[in-house]
């Protein structure tokens, strides 16, 4: 265990590859105990959650289970720096082709799906008594995606617990459309891929919109997901400028 313990804390980042690969297996073999295979996603979301609040606990930090030294790799794994590298990675993995079979219905989901959850996040943020442009933006941005709001908050420069709330706002948004989609599919029509993707484009969350399709008609995934690719790089390009701007202009 002593070998064990001084391998890990030497070298974080595979220790924290180690962790997320234990949590997605407890997660799948649990959905699969529970006979929900399709939610292991959100389960892992929930342990991943959970795990940060008793390692904030048990050590007093303000890094969660990172501030343990067993764990300090995830500090770097889930870090701005291979965030904003998977970020550009995927729109480099973007093809024009495909965002053409889109359509133009296709891109104006995607405009009124980064705007709409931008509005509802900064509208709740307001309510709950924040006045700083920066900090509603942030928030607003995290009702987009739990991407696009710390993106936002590097970007504005605002507080760490601000930060921290745009991403739970997004990983909700990202929980509940797994759960919800399956459920409401029949009555919205969500059975072909052109409902697929205008689907992915008002939703936008990646996860979320490919777990709840998953749950839905596998068949499904590609066209959603593919339409929710574009909606992290259009929120992550027009909160921190568009939306702040309005944000501060309305303020």
């Amino acid at each position: 265990m002593t070998i064990l313990y001084d391998i890990l804390v030497k070298n974080g980042l595979i220790g924290a590859f180690l962790f997320v690969a234990v949590v997605m297996f407890v997660s799948d073999r649990f959905a699969k105990l529970i006979k929900q295979e399709r939610m292991s996603s959100a389960i892992a979301i929930v342990l991943g959650l959970v795990a940060a609040y008793i390692g904030g606990i048990y050590t007093g930090g303000k890094n969660g289970l990172s501030d343990v030294a067993i764990f300090s790799g995830i500090g770097l794994l889930g870090g701005s720096m291979l965030r904003d590298y998977t970020i550009i990675s995927t729109a480099f993995g973007v093809k024009m082709e495909n965002l053409k079979k889109a359509g133009i219905i296709g891109v104006i989901s995607l405009f009124i799906g980064v705007f709409f959850a931008f509005i509802v996040g900064a509208v709740i943020a307001y309510i709950f008594g924040y006045r700083d442009a920066a900090e509603v933006t942030t928030i607003g941005a995290g009702a987009v995606t739990f991407i696009v709001g710390p993106v936002t908050a590097t970007a504005l420069g605002v507080s760490s617990d601000v930060a921290a709330l745009s991403i739970a706002a997004g990983v909700v948004k990202s929980v509940a459309c797994m759960i919800v989609t399956p459920l409401i599919a029949k009555k919205i029509k969500l059975d072909n891929p052109t409902a697929a993707m205008i689907y992915g484009g008002i939703m936008g969350t990646t996860s979320g919109t490919a777990g709840g399709l998953a749950a839905t008609d596998p068949k499904l995934v590609p066209y959603g997901a593919m339409v929710a690719t574009f909606y992290t790089g259009l929120g992550s390009l027009l909160c921190p400028s568009v939306c702040y701007f309005l944000v501060k202009l309305i303020l």
